[in-house]
């Protein structure tokens, strides 16, 4: 079992300056990592089930052949993904416990092929918990599960989480009892994000910082659909209304969307350019553990005001 990293690595910086792309790169945890990857697909430990998941962009050669794991995920020949779980030992259906520093929460093998939280997310997790504190009030849009959300409430913040899946929500409300965490002041709303921002705007309400993680494609509670690029910059417009002088960040990460970090970095830019601060932009990444080569796997923008 590798160390517990407790502080991920922080971005590293572009030679191209303020408008160049930065890397934010996961380390492996007690309960998290990225054991070996290539060929397509990577082999992950999560507690004490390790798992092979498909990824496109591991197009090197894997450090090892010969990959020991509890359960492997099968895509599906259609164009829309799809695909199955093969399990070579028994995997609790209904998930296990992990933890990320002083958060507990449950994993899973979910039909989406992902474990119910993305581990790529910790160095955004620190980051933003590192700027919040008793006090203070964050926003999470499209917050699945729920462990983000508990990273910042553990920082001491007040926290609205907002999912339109029912049952992400009520997933997000057992990991907070699961962590101990069930009294801190979360609001968990079951709502579709665009709307509830929009009416958020309108009631005059403000934010010390917003977190949102928008899909490609989605559909709200009573049907609304959601397109990223489409909707994205209207969203983003209505974020800004949220923030003022005094707020402390903004974090937008796009997973699976041919989009460039520098797109959504300028759009960051535009948008919040009235506020003091900075915005970066560029790859998310994790460490694998086998030759400490990086692994994409999503792009991010954030601004902060310090």
């Amino acid at each position: 079992m590798p160390p517990d990293h407790r502080h991920p690595l922080s971005p590293t910086p572009s030679p191209e300056g303020e408008r160049g792309l930065e890397v934010l790169v996961g380390e492996p945890w007690a309960d998290y990592g990225l054991v070996d990857s290539g060929h397509g697909r990577k082999l992950e430990r999560y507690g004490r089930y390790r798992f092979i998941r498909p990824e496109p962009q591991a197009m090197w050669a894997p450090a090892s052949a010969d990959w020991d794991a509890d359960g492997e995920f099968i895509p599906g020949s259609d164009e829309e993904g799809g695909g199955r779980w093969s399990f070579e030992r028994p995997v609790p259906r209904d998930g296990w416990e992990l933890g990320w520093e002083d958060v507990r929460f449950r994993a899973q093998a979910t039909p989406f092929r992902h474990l119910a939280f993305f581990p790529d997310m910790a160095p955004q997790w620190a980051w933003m918990r590192a700027r919040l504190g008793e006090g203070t009030e964050a926003l999470n849009l499209f917050g699945y599960t729920g462990v983000g959300t508990l990273a910042m409430s553990a920082a001491g913040a007040r926290l609205t989480h907002v999912d339109a899946s029912k049952k992400s929500v009520e997933a997000g409300k057992e990991n907070a009892r699961l962590a101990g965490m069930a009294d801190r002041p979360i609001r968990w709303m079951v709502d579709d994000a665009v709307k509830f921002t929009a009416r958020e705007v309108r009631r005059g309400k403000r934010y010390d910082g917003i977190i949102l993680d928008p899909p490609k494609f989605g559909r709200g509670p009573t049907g609304e659909v959601w397109r990223l690029e489409e909707g994205l910059p209207g969203l983003i417009a209505d974020c800004r209304r949220l923030l003022d002088a005094e707020s402390r960040f903004l974090v937008l990460t796009v997973y699976a969307v041919r989009m460039s970090a520098l797109a959504i970095g300028e759009l960051l830019r535009q948008a919040l350019a009235d506020l003091p601060g900075r915005v970066e932009c560029g790859d998310m990444a994790v460490r694998e553990e086998a030759r400490g080569l990086l692994l994409p796997t999503a792009i991010f923008a954030r601004w902060s005001r310090n």
